[in-house]
């Protein structure tokens, strides 16, 4: 893969680079489309990692479908795709990890420890193996993204993040591969973190800026909807991830909520 990679480079042509768990969806496509647009070749990935699941998450069933994974970036017209084994990727004896403290262990990473240990060790892998110009990622993971942007500025890579804008059906609700766990009854439901975010945008536009004022706002749309039990909900910095009380600089509100037993992200850019 190294050296496909660098073949493709030949002549000064820059890389794009998708990386993904599979299970594709628009959201995956537009950011292979967003690489097509500002890069000579594009490579992407399809690898389930396992060491971002905790023990109790869903690794073993989580959608695979290699075949039209291959297929979609095939009619995207991505030059490389890259689908290691676990073997391959986390070889016998292997000890070595990559950690972003402090970034790592807020929001989604108290809720799920160790998560982002192996997000960006294993963004730390692919970057290392495909050596892109340019990396995309997607805003509906938020605290990822700012997560492996300070990664890249810390360790002095040699990639430049782009962080494109979350993709969403037309009710709203954030594309995700996990949305398929979701019966129809539960789909409806799942459009709560999505008005939740609405209605903080909407006072925000009125001109609020108190983040408890508008924080109690998305959780009084949440009480609502009884049958989703809301993991967290919070307004901070966009860089620091730490709780602000004033959004007049601009904020991310994030949240996650279980839908039955389907735990959902998403996130507003204030």
């Amino acid at each position: 893969m190294r050296n496909a990679c660098r073949e493709l480079k030949q002549g000064g042509r820059r890389l794009g680079f998708v990386p993904t768990m599979g299970a594709l969806h628009a959201g995956h496509l537009s950011l292979v489309q967003a690489a097509r647009a500002q890069c000579g070749a594009v490579a992407a990935s399809v690898f389930v990692n396992p060491t971002q699941f905790g023990p109790n998450e869903d690794l073993n069933k989580y959608p695979r479908d290699l075949n039209r994974d291959r297929e979609l970036l095939e009619k995207e017209k991505v030059d490389l795709l890259f689908a290691p084994s676990a073997e391959e990727m986390y070889p016998p004896g292997a000890v070595s990890w990559v950690t972003v403290e402090r970034l790592s262990e807020r929001l989604e990473g108290k809720s799920r420890p160790g998560h982002f240990r192996g997000v960006a060790t294993i963004v730390s892998k692919l970057f290392h193996i495909v050596e892109p110009d340019r990396a995309y990622f997607g805003q509906k993971d938020a605290q990822q993204a700012v997560i492996i942007r300070k990664m890249v500025r810390d360790l002095d890579m040699g990639v430049e993040v782009v962080v494109c804008p979350t993709v969403r059906e037309s009710d709203g609700l954030a594309l995700s591969s996990r949305n398929v766990y979701l019966n129809p009854e539960e789909r409806k439901q799942a459009l709560v973190l999505y008005r939740a975010l609405c209605r903080v945008q909407s006072l925000a536009d009125q001109g609020e800026r108190g983040a408890r004022k508008l924080r109690d706002a998305a959780l009084q749309v949440f009480g609502g909807e009884k049958q989703v039990r809301m993991d967290y909900l919070e307004i901070v910095d966009k860089d620091s991830l730490e709780p602000v009380q004033d959004v007049s600089r601009g904020a991310l509100v994030v949240t996650a909520a279980f839908v039955g037993k389907t735990r959902l992200i998403d996130n507003l850019v204030l």
